[in-house]
């Protein structure tokens, strides 16, 4: 059941994390047929809260508000991911996943419930600019960056700002069908289902090497993305032997010729995909992936999502409508 739902703040709470909330489970749409929740804003840290965009946010609820609650949601506020949190915000979270209550965080609100001892031994997520952070906070999280949203049941945990959304549609449509989440979702202009995961959104430059010893075949792998390369024929050009290359190439990059290789494609996929109207045959033989098939299917593994959908997402109604 999902009739009472509570938003913790803590001051520099983003004023746009906590829209969310308030839009999904705040709002009375009962003319429309829709469910109304019993909403509320809660204070962790007193009456008046400061938002990241200078104003203040005031509320007369406080912590004891949380007992009652079906869901605790937690939106992102600046400095979480280094700030500490009061106990008692904490306890009353722990209490909350005790007594089989459900909690939510949106972008670095996972930090929130990291703090509160509640995503370990759980799969989560963040931001992707916090993700190895949150990992390297709580190891005994199992952070996984590239999706939207994580729902490991007493734990939802979503990725940045308009993730939230995906999460909060998501709860709905559990908890009230999918016919109240898509008439939400209508009502907000938004999809009640995006494809892919946070993976397509993340800028990934060329990696840089520590020396030198590969630079000049990664450029000329990069010059050569749409050509058919061996570690054999890479290593020929560096003068070692594969074994000695493949060693190399993983000290200097982190990651093996064939991983890295497939990055770049993808990248270059990606480029062009935003910004032309290439078929995707086309753009499959400049990336080197052959056809239009192995450029979804590598696509796909990658980003979660398909070369159509992104060109769609990233291009707009400008790009070619191709099937992918």
């Amino acid at each position: 059941m999902l009739k009472n739902v509570a938003a913790l703040l803590l001051d520099d709470v983003h004023p746009f994390e906590l829209g969310v909330l308030c839009e999904v489970f705040g709002l009375d749409r009962s003319e429309d047929g829709l469910p109304v929740h019993d909403f509320a804003v809660v204070s962790a840290e007193g009456p008046v809260l400061r938002t990241h965009a200078g104003f203040s946010i005031s509320t007369p609820f406080g912590l004891d508000r949380l007992e009652e609650a079906d869901l605790i949601a937690v939106p992102a506020g600046s400095h979480f991911v280094e700030r500490k949190y009061p106990e008692e915000a904490l306890d009353a979270l722990r209490r909350a996943v005790a007594r089989g209550a459900r909690v939510l965080s949106v972008c670095s609100g996972a930090f929130v419930l990291g703090e509160a001892g509640l995503l370990d031994g759980r799969r989560c997520t963040t931001h992707w600019r916090h993700s190895d952070e949150l990992a390297r906070r709580f190891p005994k999280a199992v952070v996984e960056p590239d999706v939207l949203y994580v729902d490991e049941g007493a734990v939802i945990t979503s990725a940045g700002t308009a993730a939230g959304i995906d999460a909060a549609l998501h709860l709905l449509r559990q908890a009230h069908g999918p016919a109240v989440a898509n008439a939400i979702a209508r009502r907000m202009v938004v999809p009640p289902h995006r494809d892919g995961g946070q993976a397509q959104y993340i800028k990934r430059p060329l990696p840089r090497t520590r020396c030198d010893t590969v630079g000049e075949t990664l450029a000329w792998m990069e010059r050569h993305l749409d050509q058919e390369m061996t570690v054999e024929q890479l290593a020929a050009q560096t003068h070692m032997s594969p074994r000695t290359f493949a060693r190399r190439f993983q000290q200097e990059t982190g990651t093996t010729p064939y991983r890295w290789l497939l990055r770049q494609r993808v990248l270059l996929a990606q480029h062009l995909l935003e910004t032309s109207d290439a078929t995707m045959d086309t753009i499959a033989g400049q990336t080197g992936f052959g056809n239009a098939a192995a450029l979804r299917h590598q696509f796909v593994r990658s980003l979660d999502t398909t070369p159509h959908a992104y060109r769609r997402t990233f291009r707009g109604p400008s790009g070619m409508t191709e099937a992918a």
